[in-house]
């Protein structure tokens, strides 16, 4: 019962986080600015998981999640110039802090495998509703960033 309170108070934190970046983006910059934010915004975001791989001193997952990272700098860098694929990498982003929130509640996989780095309470969620929420938000922004 309490996993369940922390894990809806950190999506809510999540959704307000995403809601402050939005309104403050759409206020202070450009669309043309706005969406070059978004689109680098990702690659620190992604980097947080290499961040964790060192303060857990987890030896098991650098190259996975290094991998994952790498995939989701092309596609911030890609959404420069393609805002579909920014979109998606946040889409995506959203679904691999899930996967972690996950990997976390139920444990190692089969025979003790562990594809995923550990991470703190909750910031799969909190981070996934940040996301998500911020790629449907790209997705009603993606006319004023064409102009």
């Amino acid at each position: 019962m309490s996993l369940a309170a922390i894990l809806i108070w950190y999506v809510g934190i999540g959704v307000l986080a995403a809601t402050g970046t939005v309104t403050i983006t759409r206020a202070w910059f450009s669309p043309r600015i706005e969406h070059r934010f978004f689109a680098l915004l990702l690659i620190p975001i992604a980097a947080m998981y290499l961040v964790f791989v060192a303060y857990f001193g987890d030896g098991s997952t650098p190259r996975p999640e290094a991998y994952a990272v790498a995939v989701f700098v092309v596609l911030g860098l890609l959404g420069l110039r393609f805002p579909a694929l920014l979109v998606l990498g946040y889409a995506l982003h959203g679904g691999w802090d899930l996967a972690h929130e996950i990997r976390v509640h139920l444990g190692a996989g089969a025979g003790g495998a562990r594809p995923f780095t550990d991470i703190p309470l909750a910031y799969g969620a909190f981070c996934a509703a940040y996301d998500w929420w911020v790629a449907g938000y790209l997705l009603t922004r993606r006319a004023a960033w064409r102009r």
